[in-house]
């Protein structure tokens, strides 16, 4: 089974982070907790891009990465953010050095 690293970059609309920190805050404490092959979970505010956040994630094996991306805490965040999300791109990577 192959670790995934995933690098998740939101870009928030301008006007719209009321809230945002303390849904990042509770995804990230539930993600922690509650799921399974959940090596790394960090959240970044990017310096120099305004309204910038980006994840940077480490999994035991996409398997389990699907599966967190099915979890109730998961579905809570992206239902909150919903219309405050201007972009998002998601970098899959696989370690091999």
């Amino acid at each position: 089974m192959k670790k995934i690293v995933l690098i998740a970059t939101v870009v928030l609309k301008d006007g719209k982070n009321e809230g945002v920190l303390e849904a990042l805050t509770a995804l990230h404490q539930a993600t922690h907790q509650n799921d399974k092959g959940c090596l790394q979970y960090d959240v970044h505010k990017d310096k120099e891009k305004k309204n910038t956040y980006v994840f940077i994630e480490t999994w035991e094996s996409e398997a389990l990465l699907a599966e967190h991306m099915g979890k109730a805490h998961f579905a809570a965040y992206k239902a909150f953010m919903g219309e405050r999300v201007e972009s998002m791109t998601l970098q899959k990577l696989e370690k091999i050095l």
